[in-house]
């Protein structure tokens, strides 16, 4: 099998690298470094070893004379092992630490030693559809993501059901992030209903039957874990009264609708939309991440109602994007973003949809979905 050749650029130096559990974190290391020092902590042998004695690490490292690399896989399963390599960077310079990890919750909780600047943070996504290239397949992408451990899977459903359940038992349940999995197991269902949409705790506790704290509290569990993330209102120079709400994402497309319950009372096309929406942002967050540039993502809506699902910003530009889950585009369409560009006139409007044609409707750009997703890369502006 080919292996596909990530956007993700690999430092020169020390490094963390967080990630969701089958983004590719494991393959992306082992096909640069073919002769690291590997520790891994997903074997319960190893994770026993250094989880009684820390310091075991500088012994393993010293035995090893000839490695430049190494690498610590789920380097979050024991914080107090940071102390160690920054230690080991210290004293001998020129030995790389790669770290990854699917959370930092518990090195933040821990108040771990994140090696004081010495290792740069750095995230991997799920697949970009120009990192497919002929491969990508829009309307899957769409019912099953984009995550790398389903790429050439028979079955994508059954894997994407194994996969949260994997997280249930394995991330939550035994790492005690909560004691009780059922309620926990009610929110996931329920905050799928908040893809891509405002996202209102109170509602959501109410919903669950359960206190608004807990629900904060599952909240900044999916973050920490990096199942999902919110982006804030774009408000730079605003010249409206804005909301101030945050929208919510789960990580991938996939996940999202695995997760989202449906039932006869469900419209496919309302489940289909947000999935939609979901897609771009997780390529609109990869396409950040890997970017030398950084960017702030954040949406736009005005007290009155008027919103564009996302804004772009920083030194490639300024860009307001709509979502349509529609094969056609009436001039009606663009009014959310043309009234945008009232506000923002230095601003580039884009129209994202499910149909064929390139129109240009007013200031507004209109794109197929697919086509975009399929040129967006790292370190280009959002549409060359």
């Amino acid at each position: 099998m080919k292996l596909v050749q990530r956007f993700f650029t690999i430092p020169p130096k020390s490094f963390f690298l967080f990630g969701p559990r089958g983004t590719g974190k494991t393959t992306l290391i082992k096909s640069h470094y073919k002769d690291a020092l590997w520790i891994d902590f997903l074997r319960p042998d190893v994770l026993r070893s250094y989880l009684a004695h820390p310091e075991r690490l500088y012994e393993t490292v010293k035995g090893h004379q000839g490695a430049s690399v190494v690498v610590i896989d789920e380097v979050q399963k024991i914080p107090e092992l940071l102390s160690v390599v920054h230690s080991l960077i210290e004293e001998k310079q020129g030995l790389q630490f790669i770290l990854t990890g699917s959370s930092s919750r518990k090195l933040k909780r821990s108040g771990a030693n994140l090696l004081a600047g010495r290792a740069l943070n750095c995230s991997l996504d799920p697949f970009m559809a120009a990192e497919l290239g002929g491969s990508f397949s829009f309307s899957h992408a769409l019912r099953y993501g984009m995550l790398p451990l389903l790429l050439n899977e028979e079955d994508p459903e059954k894997t994407l059901q194994a996969y949260v359940t994997l997280y249930l038992q394995e991330e939550i349940q035994m790492e005690g992030l909560t004691r009780n999995i059922e309620n926990f197991s009610r929110f996931l269902e329920t905050i799928s209903f908040s893809h891509g949409s405002l996202l209102n705790v109170s509602n959501i506790a109410r919903e669950c039957g359960i206190k608004r704290k807990t629900v904060e509290n599952y909240l900044n569990i999916l973050e920490d874990l990096l199942l999902a993330y919110q982006i804030p209102v774009f408000s730079k120079r605003a010249q409206r009264d804005l909301i101030t709400h945050s929208k919510f994402y789960l990580f991938d497309a996939g996940v999202f609708r695995t997760l989202r319950p449906q039932g006869i009372l469900d419209k496919v096309e309302e489940i289909e939309g947000a999935a939609l929406e979901g897609l771009v942002m997780q390529h609109l967050k990869a396409w950040n991440d890997y970017s030398k540039e950084s960017h702030t993502l954040s949406f736009w809506r005005t007290r009155s109602g008027v919103e564009v699902d996302f804004i772009v910003y920083g030194p490639k530009g300024l860009w307001a994007i709509e979502v349509k889950n529609k094969k056609k585009i009436f001039q009606h369409d663009t009014k959310p973003l043309e009234t945008f560009l009232e506000d923002y006139p230095n601003a580039k409007a884009l129209m994202l949809y499910r149909g064929n044609e390139y129109l240009q409707l007013k200031n507004v750009l209109c794109i197929p979905c697919s086509d975009f997703l399929k040129q967006l890369k790292p370190d280009q502006g959002i549409w060359e």
